[in-house]
Protein backbone atom coordinates (compact mmCIF):
# COMPACT_ATOMS: atom_id res chain seq x y z
CA UNK A 1 0.00 0.00 0.00
CA UNK A 2 1.35 3.41 -0.97
CA UNK A 3 1.80 5.90 1.85
CA UNK A 4 0.25 8.65 -0.34
CA UNK A 5 -1.23 9.25 -3.78
CA UNK A 6 1.04 11.21 -6.10
CA UNK A 7 -0.71 14.10 -7.86
CA UNK A 8 1.10 13.08 -11.06
CA UNK A 9 -0.25 9.53 -11.04
CA UNK A 10 -3.54 10.12 -12.81
CA UNK A 11 -4.91 10.01 -16.33
CA UNK A 12 -7.84 12.02 -17.65
CA UNK A 13 -10.23 11.14 -20.48
CA UNK A 14 -13.19 12.93 -21.98
CA UNK A 15 -15.98 11.99 -24.37
CA UNK A 16 -19.28 13.46 -25.54
CA UNK A 17 -22.44 12.20 -23.87
CA UNK A 18 -25.39 10.86 -25.86
CA UNK A 19 -27.78 12.43 -23.33
CA UNK A 20 -27.21 14.89 -20.52
CA UNK A 21 -25.71 13.14 -17.51
CA UNK A 22 -25.46 9.75 -19.25
CA UNK A 23 -21.82 8.76 -18.75
CA UNK A 24 -20.10 8.22 -22.08
CA UNK A 25 -18.02 5.23 -23.11
CA UNK A 26 -14.32 5.96 -23.50
CA UNK A 27 -11.34 4.30 -25.15
CA UNK A 28 -7.62 4.92 -24.75
CA UNK A 29 -7.68 7.51 -27.55
CA UNK A 30 -9.93 9.74 -25.40
CA UNK A 31 -7.06 10.51 -23.02
CA UNK A 32 -6.05 14.17 -22.84
CA UNK A 33 -2.78 15.83 -21.82
CA UNK A 34 -4.29 17.51 -18.78
CA UNK A 35 -2.35 19.82 -16.50
CA UNK A 36 -4.91 20.22 -13.76
CA UNK A 37 -8.49 19.23 -12.96
CA UNK A 38 -10.22 20.97 -10.09
CA UNK A 39 -13.68 19.82 -9.05
CA UNK A 40 -15.99 21.00 -6.32
CA UNK A 41 -19.29 19.64 -5.09
CA UNK A 42 -21.37 21.49 -2.52
CA UNK A 43 -24.69 20.76 -0.86
CA UNK A 44 -27.39 23.40 -1.15
CA UNK A 45 -28.26 23.99 2.49
CA UNK A 46 -30.88 26.11 4.19
CA UNK A 47 -31.27 27.45 7.74
CA UNK A 48 -33.01 25.06 10.12
CA UNK A 49 -35.56 26.83 12.33
CA UNK A 50 -36.95 23.97 14.37
CA UNK A 51 -36.83 24.43 18.16
CA UNK A 52 -34.65 21.63 19.51
CA UNK A 53 -34.38 22.75 23.13
CA UNK A 54 -30.65 23.39 22.86
CA UNK A 55 -28.07 25.38 20.92
CA UNK A 56 -26.66 22.27 19.22
CA UNK A 57 -26.93 22.00 15.46
CA UNK A 58 -28.83 18.77 14.71
CA UNK A 59 -27.58 18.37 11.13
CA UNK A 60 -29.13 18.40 7.66
CA UNK A 61 -31.29 15.65 6.12
CA UNK A 62 -29.98 13.37 3.41
CA UNK A 63 -30.83 14.06 -0.23
CA UNK A 64 -30.07 17.77 -0.43
CA UNK A 65 -29.42 19.26 -3.86
CA UNK A 66 -25.82 19.10 -5.03
CA UNK A 67 -23.93 21.75 -6.99
CA UNK A 68 -20.92 20.50 -8.97
CA UNK A 69 -18.35 22.50 -10.92
CA UNK A 70 -15.02 21.86 -12.62
CA UNK A 71 -11.98 23.67 -13.99
CA UNK A 72 -9.79 21.78 -16.46
CA UNK A 73 -6.50 22.97 -17.98
CA UNK A 74 -4.86 21.03 -20.79
CA UNK A 75 -1.90 21.49 -23.12
CA UNK A 76 -2.41 21.96 -26.82
CA UNK A 77 -0.86 18.81 -28.27
CA UNK A 78 0.01 17.53 -31.70
CA UNK A 79 -2.76 15.98 -33.81
CA UNK A 80 -0.72 13.13 -35.21
CA UNK A 81 -3.42 10.92 -36.74
CA UNK A 82 -6.36 12.90 -38.16
CA UNK A 83 -7.69 9.78 -39.92
CA UNK A 84 -8.37 8.23 -36.49
CA UNK A 85 -10.71 11.05 -35.47
CA UNK A 86 -10.65 14.51 -33.89
CA UNK A 87 -8.10 15.63 -31.31
CA UNK A 88 -8.55 14.06 -27.89
CA UNK A 89 -9.91 17.30 -26.42
CA UNK A 90 -12.28 17.72 -29.37
CA UNK A 91 -15.36 16.89 -27.22
CA UNK A 92 -14.50 19.81 -24.95
CA UNK A 93 -14.35 22.22 -27.89
CA UNK A 94 -17.65 20.92 -29.21
CA UNK A 95 -19.13 21.37 -25.74
CA UNK A 96 -17.79 24.95 -25.77
CA UNK A 97 -19.24 25.95 -29.16
CA UNK A 98 -21.98 23.42 -29.85
CA UNK A 99 -21.92 22.89 -33.62
CA UNK A 100 -21.21 19.62 -35.41
CA UNK A 101 -17.48 19.66 -36.35
CA UNK A 102 -16.66 20.28 -40.01
CA UNK A 103 -14.08 17.77 -41.24
CA UNK A 104 -11.87 18.42 -44.26
CA UNK A 105 -9.73 15.48 -45.34
CA UNK A 106 -7.30 17.51 -47.41
CA UNK A 107 -6.74 18.12 -51.09
CA UNK A 108 -4.26 19.17 -53.76
CA UNK A 109 -3.38 22.66 -54.95
CA UNK A 110 -4.13 23.41 -58.61
CA UNK A 111 -2.89 26.16 -60.91
CA UNK A 112 -4.47 29.57 -60.50
CA UNK A 113 -3.84 29.82 -56.76
CA UNK A 114 -2.54 32.93 -55.07
CA UNK A 115 -1.72 33.73 -51.47
CA UNK A 116 -5.38 34.57 -50.78
CA UNK A 117 -7.14 32.41 -53.38
CA UNK A 118 -6.96 28.64 -53.34
CA UNK A 119 -7.54 26.55 -56.46
CA UNK A 120 -8.23 22.82 -56.03
CA UNK A 121 -7.63 19.94 -58.40
CA UNK A 122 -11.02 18.42 -57.43
CA UNK A 123 -14.24 19.83 -55.91
CA UNK A 124 -13.31 21.00 -52.43
CA UNK A 125 -16.64 20.55 -50.61
CA UNK A 126 -15.75 23.32 -48.17
CA UNK A 127 -18.18 25.76 -46.54
CA UNK A 128 -17.65 29.36 -45.41
CA UNK A 129 -15.67 29.65 -42.14
CA UNK A 130 -14.18 26.16 -42.57
CA UNK A 131 -10.42 25.86 -42.12
CA UNK A 132 -7.69 24.78 -44.55
CA UNK A 133 -3.99 24.30 -43.86
CA UNK A 134 -0.90 24.45 -46.00
CA UNK A 135 2.81 24.83 -45.37
CA UNK A 136 2.53 25.07 -41.59
CA UNK A 137 -0.23 27.70 -41.70
CA UNK A 138 -3.97 27.56 -41.08
CA UNK A 139 -6.57 29.82 -42.68
CA UNK A 140 -10.36 30.06 -42.89
CA UNK A 141 -12.62 30.17 -45.94
CA UNK A 142 -13.97 33.71 -46.25
CA UNK A 143 -16.04 33.00 -49.38
CA UNK A 144 -16.78 30.18 -51.83
CA UNK A 145 -15.91 31.31 -55.36
CA UNK A 146 -16.98 28.06 -57.03
CA UNK A 147 -16.54 24.30 -56.63
CA UNK A 148 -12.79 24.57 -57.31
CA UNK A 149 -11.87 27.93 -55.75
CA UNK A 150 -12.18 29.56 -52.31
CA UNK A 151 -11.21 32.98 -50.99
CA UNK A 152 -9.21 32.93 -47.75
CA UNK A 153 -9.64 35.26 -44.80
CA UNK A 154 -5.90 36.01 -44.73
CA UNK A 155 -3.08 35.29 -47.19
CA UNK A 156 -0.61 32.44 -46.89
CA UNK A 157 3.00 33.53 -46.51
CA UNK A 158 3.77 32.18 -50.00
CA UNK A 159 1.78 31.14 -53.05
CA UNK A 160 0.97 27.40 -52.72
CA UNK A 161 2.87 25.33 -55.27
CA UNK A 162 0.80 23.43 -57.84
CA UNK A 163 0.48 19.80 -56.76
CA UNK A 164 1.35 20.47 -53.11
CA UNK A 165 -0.96 18.93 -50.49
CA UNK A 166 -3.49 20.71 -48.32
CA UNK A 167 -3.62 19.19 -44.88
CA UNK A 168 -6.68 17.81 -43.09
CA UNK A 169 -8.53 20.08 -40.67
CA UNK A 170 -11.40 19.94 -38.22
CA UNK A 171 -13.41 23.09 -37.57
CA UNK A 172 -15.63 23.80 -34.56
CA UNK A 173 -18.46 26.29 -35.08
CA UNK A 174 -21.05 27.79 -32.72
CA UNK A 175 -24.60 26.51 -32.38
CA UNK A 176 -27.60 27.34 -30.24
CA UNK A 177 -27.51 24.16 -28.15
CA UNK A 178 -24.52 22.71 -26.35
CA UNK A 179 -23.74 19.03 -25.74
CA UNK A 180 -22.35 17.76 -22.45
CA UNK A 181 -19.28 15.61 -21.84
CA UNK A 182 -18.07 13.08 -19.31
CA UNK A 183 -14.66 13.65 -17.73
CA UNK A 184 -12.91 10.61 -16.25
CA UNK A 185 -10.22 10.94 -13.58
CA UNK A 186 -8.33 7.67 -13.01
CA UNK A 187 -5.56 7.29 -10.43
CA UNK A 188 -2.74 4.95 -9.50
CA UNK A 189 -3.09 2.64 -7.63
CA UNK A 190 -6.36 1.25 -8.95
CA UNK A 191 -7.58 0.92 -5.35
CA UNK A 192 -7.53 4.72 -4.98
CA UNK A 193 -10.74 6.69 -5.42
CA UNK A 194 -11.53 7.05 -9.13
CA UNK A 195 -13.90 9.81 -10.29
CA UNK A 196 -16.22 10.74 -13.16
CA UNK A 197 -17.79 14.11 -13.86
CA UNK A 198 -21.10 13.43 -15.57
CA UNK A 199 -23.07 16.09 -17.39
CA UNK A 200 -20.08 18.43 -17.61
CA UNK A 201 -20.95 21.55 -19.61
CA UNK A 202 -18.40 24.16 -20.67
CA UNK A 203 -19.45 27.60 -19.51
CA UNK A 204 -16.09 29.28 -20.18
CA UNK A 205 -13.27 28.57 -22.64
CA UNK A 206 -10.00 30.49 -22.39
CA UNK A 207 -7.15 30.58 -24.91
CA UNK A 208 -3.96 32.59 -24.40
CA UNK A 209 -0.75 33.06 -26.39
CA UNK A 210 2.88 33.71 -25.52
CA UNK A 211 2.99 31.58 -22.39
CA UNK A 212 5.48 28.77 -21.80
CA UNK A 213 3.29 26.40 -23.81
CA UNK A 214 -0.06 26.75 -25.55
CA UNK A 215 -2.87 25.80 -23.17
CA UNK A 216 -6.66 25.59 -23.13
CA UNK A 217 -8.81 26.13 -20.05
CA UNK A 218 -12.38 24.79 -19.76
CA UNK A 219 -14.68 25.40 -16.81
CA UNK A 220 -18.34 25.09 -15.97
CA UNK A 221 -20.99 23.14 -14.06
CA UNK A 222 -21.57 19.39 -14.04
CA UNK A 223 -24.55 17.27 -13.09
CA UNK A 224 -22.73 15.05 -10.62
CA UNK A 225 -19.37 13.87 -9.35
CA UNK A 226 -19.38 10.07 -9.29
CA UNK A 227 -16.67 8.15 -7.43
CA UNK A 228 -15.70 4.52 -7.11
CA UNK A 229 -15.80 4.58 -3.29
CA UNK A 230 -19.47 5.55 -2.91
CA UNK A 231 -20.88 4.47 -6.27
CA UNK A 232 -24.38 3.07 -6.42
CA UNK A 233 -26.13 1.62 -9.47
CA UNK A 234 -28.00 4.22 -11.47
CA UNK A 235 -25.55 7.07 -11.02
CA UNK A 236 -24.72 8.49 -14.43
CA UNK A 237 -27.08 5.81 -15.82
CA UNK A 238 -24.39 3.21 -15.04
CA UNK A 239 -24.90 -0.26 -13.59
CA UNK A 240 -21.29 -0.46 -12.36
CA UNK A 241 -18.35 1.90 -12.07
CA UNK A 242 -16.41 1.63 -15.38
CA UNK A 243 -12.85 0.38 -15.36
CA UNK A 244 -10.16 2.43 -17.04
CA UNK A 245 -9.43 1.43 -20.65
CA UNK A 246 -6.29 -0.59 -21.21
CA UNK A 247 -3.55 2.03 -21.21
CA UNK A 248 -1.88 2.59 -24.56
CA UNK A 249 1.29 4.52 -25.42
CA UNK A 250 0.52 8.19 -24.90
CA UNK A 251 2.85 9.89 -27.33
CA UNK A 252 2.35 13.53 -28.21
CA UNK A 253 4.18 16.82 -28.60
CA UNK A 254 3.33 20.07 -26.85
CA UNK A 255 3.79 23.36 -28.66
CA UNK A 256 5.89 26.26 -27.31
CA UNK A 257 3.69 29.22 -26.46
CA UNK A 258 5.58 31.74 -28.60
CA UNK A 259 5.02 29.90 -31.90
CA UNK A 260 2.22 31.20 -34.10
CA UNK A 261 0.78 34.22 -35.88
CA UNK A 262 -1.59 37.10 -35.09
CA UNK A 263 -3.71 38.80 -37.76
CA UNK A 264 -5.57 42.02 -36.96
CA UNK A 265 -7.45 44.72 -38.82
CA UNK A 266 -9.91 45.08 -41.64
CA UNK A 267 -7.50 43.33 -44.05
CA UNK A 268 -6.45 41.69 -41.83
CA UNK A 269 -2.69 42.28 -41.54
CA UNK A 270 -0.12 40.15 -39.79
CA UNK A 271 1.34 41.77 -36.66
CA UNK A 272 4.76 40.82 -35.31
CA UNK A 273 4.62 43.33 -32.43
CA UNK A 274 2.04 41.50 -30.28
CA UNK A 275 3.34 40.55 -26.82
CA UNK A 276 0.21 38.92 -25.41
CA UNK A 277 -3.24 37.98 -26.62
CA UNK A 278 -6.15 35.87 -25.52
CA UNK A 279 -9.70 34.86 -26.30
CA UNK A 280 -12.39 34.02 -23.77
CA UNK A 281 -15.78 32.52 -24.57
CA UNK A 282 -18.61 32.54 -22.05
CA UNK A 283 -21.86 30.65 -22.63
CA UNK A 284 -23.67 32.10 -19.58
CA UNK A 285 -25.11 28.71 -18.69
CA UNK A 286 -28.06 28.21 -16.39
CA UNK A 287 -28.83 24.89 -14.71
CA UNK A 288 -32.24 23.27 -14.54
CA UNK A 289 -31.71 22.49 -10.90
CA UNK A 290 -34.69 24.05 -9.08
CA UNK A 291 -37.31 21.58 -10.24
CA UNK A 292 -39.22 19.39 -7.82
CA UNK A 293 -38.17 15.76 -7.57
CA UNK A 294 -34.45 15.90 -8.41
CA UNK A 295 -31.33 16.56 -6.33
CA UNK A 296 -29.12 17.11 -9.41
CA UNK A 297 -29.47 19.26 -12.52
CA UNK A 298 -31.67 17.89 -15.30
CA UNK A 299 -29.95 19.84 -18.09
CA UNK A 300 -28.17 23.10 -18.87
CA UNK A 301 -29.54 26.07 -20.78
CA UNK A 302 -27.11 28.34 -22.65
CA UNK A 303 -27.58 32.09 -22.42
CA UNK A 304 -26.12 34.79 -24.63
CA UNK A 305 -22.67 33.89 -25.92
CA UNK A 306 -19.97 36.44 -25.08
CA UNK A 307 -16.62 36.30 -26.90
CA UNK A 308 -13.97 38.74 -25.65
CA UNK A 309 -10.57 39.41 -27.19
CA UNK A 310 -7.56 40.93 -25.44
CA UNK A 311 -4.26 41.81 -27.05
CA UNK A 312 -1.20 43.89 -26.27
CA UNK A 313 1.31 45.19 -28.77
CA UNK A 314 4.15 47.65 -29.16
CA UNK A 315 3.10 50.85 -30.85
CA UNK A 316 4.51 51.59 -34.30
CA UNK A 317 3.89 54.65 -36.42
CA UNK A 318 2.91 52.59 -39.47
CA UNK A 319 -0.51 52.74 -41.07
CA UNK A 320 -1.72 49.30 -39.98
CA UNK A 321 -0.98 49.96 -36.30
CA UNK A 322 -2.58 53.39 -36.42
CA UNK A 323 -5.53 51.75 -38.20
CA UNK A 324 -6.27 49.73 -35.06
CA UNK A 325 -6.47 52.90 -33.00
CA UNK A 326 -8.71 54.57 -35.55
CA UNK A 327 -11.01 51.54 -35.63
CA UNK A 328 -11.29 51.67 -31.83
CA UNK A 329 -12.11 55.37 -31.85
CA UNK A 330 -14.67 54.98 -34.63
CA UNK A 331 -16.12 51.72 -33.25
CA UNK A 332 -15.40 50.06 -36.59
CA UNK A 333 -15.18 46.24 -36.68
CA UNK A 334 -11.88 44.48 -37.35
CA UNK A 335 -10.98 40.83 -37.89
CA UNK A 336 -8.90 38.98 -35.30
CA UNK A 337 -7.25 35.65 -36.10
CA UNK A 338 -4.85 33.73 -33.92
CA UNK A 339 -2.73 30.85 -35.19
CA UNK A 340 -1.07 28.67 -32.57
CA UNK A 341 1.82 26.50 -33.75
CA UNK A 342 3.69 26.59 -37.02
CA UNK A 343 3.79 23.12 -38.54
CA UNK A 344 1.28 20.66 -39.90
CA UNK A 345 -0.33 18.52 -37.21
CA UNK A 346 0.40 21.19 -34.60
CA UNK A 347 -1.88 24.00 -35.76
CA UNK A 348 -4.78 25.71 -34.04
CA UNK A 349 -6.70 28.68 -35.40
CA UNK A 350 -9.29 30.97 -33.84
CA UNK A 351 -11.08 33.51 -36.03
CA UNK A 352 -13.35 36.34 -34.92
CA UNK A 353 -14.37 38.09 -38.12
CA UNK A 354 -16.05 41.11 -36.55
CA UNK A 355 -14.59 42.53 -33.34
CA UNK A 356 -15.21 46.04 -32.05
CA UNK A 357 -11.88 47.05 -30.47
CA UNK A 358 -11.84 49.07 -27.28
CA UNK A 359 -9.69 52.21 -27.21
CA UNK A 360 -6.31 50.95 -26.00
CA UNK A 361 -4.70 51.90 -22.72
CA UNK A 362 -1.19 53.36 -23.11
CA UNK A 363 1.40 51.59 -20.96
CA UNK A 364 4.67 53.52 -20.80
CA UNK A 365 6.07 51.72 -17.75
CA UNK A 366 8.34 49.59 -19.96
CA UNK A 367 11.16 50.74 -22.20
CA UNK A 368 8.79 50.83 -25.19
CA UNK A 369 5.26 52.11 -25.40
CA UNK A 370 2.63 49.39 -25.39
CA UNK A 371 -1.04 49.51 -26.33
CA UNK A 372 -3.41 47.27 -24.39
CA UNK A 373 -6.73 46.44 -26.04
CA UNK A 374 -8.90 44.88 -23.32
CA UNK A 375 -12.27 43.12 -23.52
CA UNK A 376 -13.03 43.83 -27.15
CA UNK A 377 -16.22 41.92 -27.94
CA UNK A 378 -16.81 39.82 -31.04
CA UNK A 379 -20.14 40.15 -32.80
CA UNK A 380 -21.98 38.39 -35.62
CA UNK A 381 -25.35 37.61 -37.12
CA UNK A 382 -26.39 34.07 -36.12
CA UNK A 383 -23.89 31.75 -34.40
CA UNK A 384 -20.86 33.03 -36.32
CA UNK A 385 -18.89 35.31 -34.01
CA UNK A 386 -16.08 32.76 -33.47
CA UNK A 387 -14.71 29.72 -35.27
CA UNK A 388 -11.84 27.51 -34.10
CA UNK A 389 -10.00 24.75 -35.94
CA UNK A 390 -7.13 22.27 -35.77
CA UNK A 391 -4.87 21.29 -38.62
Amino acid sequence: MSCYISSNENRLYTAQENAYGQVATIVAANRIAAIKLTTKQELETAVRRDKTGSRTFPGFPAGLRRRTSFDLTTYMTSWDNPSAGPPSYGPLFRASLGGTPLVYNGGTVASGSSQSLLAFSAPHGLTPDQAVSHGGEIRFVAAIVDALHVQLNAPFSAVPIVGSPLGPTITYVPATDLPSVSIFDYWIPSTAVQRILSGAAVDKLQIAINGDFHEFVFSGPAQDLIDSASFSAGQGQLSSFPAEPATAPFNYSIIPGHLGQVWLGSGPDRFSTVTAAGVSLSNNLELRVKEFGSSVARCVSPGRRVVLVNFELYEHDDDVTKGLYQAARQQAPIEVMLQLGQQSGQLFGARMKSVIPQVPAFDDSDGRLQWKFANSQAQGTVDDEITVAFG
